[in-house]
């Protein structure tokens, strides 16, 4: 295992350093069970930070096609992660699942599967972001429009 073998997994999966090295370790060098070792170990990651208090987040708008909108409000812990990258990207990529999927409430949101990658649910993809960011996460509420 080698330097370029954890830099690679880690744009791969996201994950730091010595989680990447880790899962590599752990797995024997296979890049498939080390990607399997940081997503599990990410849920895990995820549910311990869930009780946390949520006191930052953004509001997203998503108009399809001028046809199909959505506001969406996805909290955080501090106004540091609500500006980066990964958390907007997040928020932009649940409310398009919205736009495209019209989950009736966010228990069916979570629970779906997601419309980039057919190998995650939504739930799936907010604690996997959990754990990249090291905060809790929740999507609170959300709106659909359709002419």
């Amino acid at each position: 295992m080698s330097a370029e073998d954890v830099k690679k997994l880690r744009e791969m999966t996201g994950a730091g350093v010595m989680d990447s090295k880790s899962a590599l370790e752990d797995a024997g060098g296979d890049f498939e069970k080390a990607v399997a070792l940081i997503k599990e170990r990410g849920l895990v990651k995820a549910d311990k930070k869930a009780g946390r208090t949520l006191g930052a987040g953004l509001i997203d708008a998503y108009v399809h096609n001028n046809r199909v909108g959505v506001l969406l409000n996805v909290s955080c812990e501090t106004d540091f992660v609500a500006r980066s990258d990964v958390f907007r990207n997040l928020v932009h990529d649940v409310a398009m699942q919205i736009a495209a999927m019209d989950p009736k409430d966010i228990d069916e949101l979570m629970e779906q599967v997601h419309i980039k990658d057919e190998s995650t649910t939504i739930e799936e993809l907010v604690k996997g972001t959990i754990a990249k960011l090291g905060e809790n996460i929740k999507v609170e509420k959300f709106t659909r429009y359709e002419i």
